[in-house]
């Protein structure tokens, strides 16, 4: 621990002694303030991150491209509040929680398209099917908000874009365990429209998926995102986007006769694709957005020797959204929006093709007024099977001064059960539906991207309760009526849990070379279902303390820039029931990059700098020390 202590006061203080020495260099904008931070996650239209009371975090492409690597755990561990989980190494099933909430209570948008996999069992994202190679932007907001969202924004809400910018950018780069990444990304526009997209590749050797294993797992991937737009007036466009990914991702799993994780020939096959069209309408006063969407995600599990998948599933969603914001006079604004969704899943082992459907409608009204902005609203939800719900949030933020501001927000969430919770062998048909509420207050000075200030703080406090939570309940450890169908163990609603905590971020930029970060959280969960075996227990997977520090310092010299990252994260438990415990860790990175001219740069990283051996799920190996070298071209 000596040794991360030692690294950890080492980048905080990375070139204190040639802080001073401002000079002109970045021709990539990495030390360059971005400019005012805007979010669609609060209102579904875009805002200032100043002007809601909403937790937002936003990172844009500048930092993803100096914090380096296909990883996007790595850039998402910038986000308070935020851990994960991963079931091996890259490409095997990543979770990702916020504010202790479970990994599919965390809404996705890529690319303006809902990705959540509906023949999940939680219905939720595996991150370990996106990559950071071509990401442009990712916005985190911490809190429920189904006001805006809907179903299964109860945890928060996280939206990503890929690159689409005119000109053209290629980097690559290879590393340890035969690691190899390539991206591409450009676009052409015009006062006509543009046109534009993505592609990348990722694939390596890996290393044993099971930590008592000696047979190296590997995936490989890509993926091709595309971007248009036409403009027909200059308040009226049409757009259209598109996204393919396809991998291979070798697989451990628990053959007989102890069924413990062990080294198999197994393998996973993931198709996903998306795509949305629509036209926008923009006059000033008055914002209208309409689109079709829809995504698809098809997996299939084979097992060596063996032609026919031993699981294979597709799930599929189509969606029609209206979106809208209407300034009628002065400060006052109305944000507004209707959304119809159908959802399908399909398994190997259930060739019936389950579906439903759900309908949404929201209003908001809001204020913005010289130092203050607030916003309330209302959402009615219709599902095919369950009927309605209702969702009610509001938001407040305040400048105390020019920059500090007071903000606090309201918010309740509603996730339905998902199709596989519900038809699966697993399943209940007594589910209901899971709820929240969650509350949050604090104070920020200035803002994330150090635009027009040196410094940035902020620390916010914050509560959700959420009732009905779904949960995977074994008959082997507590059999039940339905056990009798259901042998292996079925989905129940746990009651009620509750997560509660202290977020706390720091950015400062003393001098045009350096930039410092630190984020920290404190996040207390707690079953507090009543007569439950697990009543008091910590939720699973969900370390009390996280802690994030990085630095980056520009040399002068011919604008060598190196950096730091750390990562601390405090004990937990693998299961529900405590029992299985998962030791905290610490991991220690450091980068380095090397312009030359405005057109290239050669970067390099290490990571795992003291080869910390640890598990973020009991049973699954993580990487050791790593090292990887690149290089990227702008034109």
């Amino acid at each position: 621990m000596r040794n991360y202590l030692i690294f950890g006061t080492s980048i905080l203080a990375l070139s204190a002694p040639l802080a001073a020495q401002d000079g002109a260099g970045d021709p990539y904008g990495q030390f360059r303030p971005e400019e005012t931070e805007i979010t669609v996650t609060a209102t579904g239209t875009r805002i200032e991150v100043e002007d809601t009371g909403q937790p937002v975090t936003v990172i844009g492409q500048d930092e993803i491209e100096s914090i380096q690597g296909a990883d996007l755990t790595r850039v998402l561990e910038r986000v308070p509040g935020l851990a994960f989980s991963r079931n091996g190494g890259p490409g095997a099933v990543t979770n990702v929680r916020v504010r202790g909430a479970e990994g599919e209570q965390l809404l996705v948008i890529l690319d303006g398209v809902r990705v959540s996999d509906t023949a999940a069992p939680g219905g939720g994202f595996d991150f370990g099917n996106l990559t950071a190679s071509n990401l442009g932007k990712i916005e985190v907001l911490r809190g429920s908000n189904s006001t805006i969202w809907g179903s299964d924004a109860i945890g928060g809400v996280l939206v990503a874009s890929t690159r689409s910018e005119t000109g053209l950018e290629a980097s690559a780069e290879y590393g340890s365990r035969d690691t190899l990444t390539g991206a591409v990304s450009g676009g052409v526009g015009g006062t006509a429209g543009f046109l534009g997209g993505s592609a990348s590749y990722y694939r390596t050797d890996g290393f044993s998926q099971a930590a008592s294993g000696t047979e190296a797992d590997g995936f490989e991937q890509w993926a091709v995102n595309g971007h248009g737009r036409l403009y027909l007036t200059p308040g009226f466009e049409l757009f259209a986007r598109g996204r393919w990914a396809e991998g291979d991702l070798d697989l451990d799993g628990f053959p007989p006769p102890t069924y413990a994780l062990a080294d198999t020939a197994d393998t996973q096959h993931t198709r996903q694709y998306s795509a949305s069209a629509g036209a926008v309408y923009d006059a000033g006063p008055l914002f209208v957005s309409a689109a079709y969407s829809f995504a698809d995600t098809e997996r299939a599990n084979r097992s060596e020797g063996l032609d026919d998948p031993t699981f294979a599933s597709d799930g599929h969603s189509d969606r029609v959204e209206l979106r809208g914001e209407w300034r009628p006079i002065g400060p006052l604004l109305v944000n507004f929006g209707a959304e119809n969704e159908w959802s399908d899943y399909r398994t190997l082992s259930d060739d019936v093709r389950h579906s439903t459907r759900i309908f949404g409608a929201y209003a908001q009204l809001g204020i913005e007024m010289g130092p203050l902005s607030a916003h309330a609203g209302a959402r009615l939800d219709d599902h095919a099977r369950f009927g309605s719900e209702t969702s009610f949030g509001g938001d407040i933020s305040y400048a105390l001064t020019d920059d500090l501001r007071l903000r606090a927000s309201v918010g309740e969430g509603f996730k339905a059960p998902t199709l596989y919770q519900l038809y699966s062998d697993y399943g209940n048909p007594e589910l209901q539906p899971e709820r929240s509420t969650s509350y949050d207050i604090g104070l920020v000075h200035g803002d994330r991207s150090l635009s027009g200030t040196r410094f940035y703080g902020a620390v916010t406090a914050f509560r959700r309760d959420a009732r009905n939570q779904i949960e995977f309940a074994s008959c082997w450890q507590n059999p039940a009526p339905i056990c009798a169908d259901r042998p292996f163990g079925y989905y129940e609603n746990i009651g009620r849990v509750r997560a509660e905590g202290i977020e706390v971020e720091l950015g400062a930029r003393p001098s045009d070379r350096w930039v410092t970060r630190a984020v920290y959280a404190w996040v207390d969960t707690e079953n507090r279902t009543t007569g439950s075996a697990n009543e008091g227990n910590v939720l699973a997977r969900r370390p009390r303390h996280t802690l994030t520090l990085s630095a980056d310092w520009e040399s002068p010299l011919a604008g060598l820039t190196l950096g730091g990252d750390l990562r601390l994260v405090d004990d937990s438990f693998d299961n529900a029931s405590n029992l299985t415990p998962l030791d905290g860790y610490a991991l220690a990175g450091l980068r380095a990059a090397l312009p030359f001219g405005e057109r290239f740069e050669l970067f390099g990283r290490v990571e795992n700098l003291f080869d910390t051996e640890y598990q973020t799920a009991a049973g699954y190996a993580t990487a050791g020390r790593s090292a990887f070298v690149g290089a990227r071209a702008r034109f």
